[in-house]
């Protein structure tokens, strides 16, 4: 199928690796010239040249913190009028709410929900002037099943899917989509980084711990970022004008409800 995009420009956060990193090359492999960002500018460089080589499509990196007015200004002054932007920023760590100050929130608040609504601000009018666009908001299955010590995420996320469900029914009549895509267990570092207490309160190796999780998924696997990348690049394709404040959740069947 092609999904008609060939040619367009697309912001990816957070795309040095993982699920960002994934989402960057399926839009690469579908003709999307990028500009990619990420904090830690070794890796970010080495992806943008890995991607740049292997699809023959235009890659500029820039290194920064999206979640800082520099950031973002950097990023879009490479790029001010892109067709695609993904949204995605590394969730806030784990832990019990009773130890969380007000500081902690805000920074939860601007990484997983502030940050994605100030990019959208700044380049959704463009894209409802030239009459397409594309915006995905990479957040997680918590948003669908909160869990208990990823508090800081569940509030953050649902904020930015609250947000999005006004909006996103505004922008669809000038062919301008914004979607949520929710990944579950993925096989990423940020998977491995919450495995990490669960190993450390059972004397247990983070190998054992992970295999133990993956079996309780009824798809009995974690799922791959391929998988998440191909969901991203169908979304921002010219077939799903139609599909706009939705959640899609990944998660191999994990969340047991019916909607």
């Amino acid at each position: 199928m092609d999904f008609g995009i060939k040619g367009r420009r697309a912001i990816v956060c957070a795309s040095s690796k993982g699920l960002g990193r994934a989402c960057a090359e399926a839009l690469a492999e579908e003709g999307v010239n990028l500009v990619l960002t990420a904090r830690t500018e070794g890796p970010l460089l080495k992806t943008a040249e890995e991607i740049r080589t292997k699809y023959d499509v235009n890659v500029v990196a820039i290194a920064g913190d999206i979640t800082t007015e520099e950031g973002r200004a950097a990023v879009l002054k490479e790029c001010p009028d892109p067709d695609i932007l993904i949204n995605n920023a590394g969730g806030p760590p784990p832990g019990d709410f009773r130890d969380w100050s007000t500081e902690d929130w805000m920074k939860a608040l601007n990484a997983n929900m502030l940050t994605a609504i100030e990019l959208i601000r700044q380049t959704v009018d463009g894209m409802q002037e030239r009459k397409f666009g594309r915006i995905i908001n990479i957040t997680s299955a918590a948003v669908k099943a909160p869990i208990d010590i990823l508090g800081l995420s569940n509030g953050a996320r649902a904020g930015l899917t609250g947000f999005v469900a006004g909006i996103s029914r505004k922008t669809v009549a000038h062919n301008v989509t914004i979607n949520g895509l929710l990944p579950g267990p993925f096989d990423t570092d940020r998977l491995k980084s919450t495995l990490e207490p669960a190993a450390k309160a059972t004397g247990k190796s983070i190998k054992e711990v992970a295999a133990e999780r993956a079996a309780l998924n009824p798809a009995g696997r974690f799922g791959q970022p391929e998988e998440f990348g191909a969901t991203c690049a169908f979304l921002c394709s010219d077939k799903a004008g139609f599909i706009t404040g939705q959640n899609i959740l990944l998660d191999g069947g994990a969340f047991p409800g019916t909607l």
